[in-house]
């Protein structure tokens, strides 16, 4: 698996999502713009035995309900402490 260049700003995560069709990744990125902000996503073919590859970038620090009070419930001790 290649390795992004670069690590995502504070509270950012790439997300990639591989899947047989274009639509089932597409309903998975819906999903998730549901719950977080969102870049626009990209789509690329999967490979040779076909399939798609769908990147986008999620804001965790503006998410939305249910998203948030997983968040909230989830974080470390040390997360925490770097809030204060």
């Amino acid at each position: 698996m290649q390795q992004p260049p670069e690590t995502p700003s504070e509270g950012h995560a790439d997300v990639r999502v591989v899947a047989a069709s274009p639509e089932v990744a597409r309903r998975v990125a819906e999903v998730l713009r549901r719950c977080f902000a969102a870049t626009e996503q990209r789509s690329y073919p999967a490979g040779a035995g076909g399939g798609t590859r769908l990147e986008l970038v999620i804001d965790t620090t503006r998410a939305a309900e249910p998203a948030r009070s997983w968040l909230e419930t989830s974080r470390s001790p040390e997360e925490d402490r770097r809030r204060e």
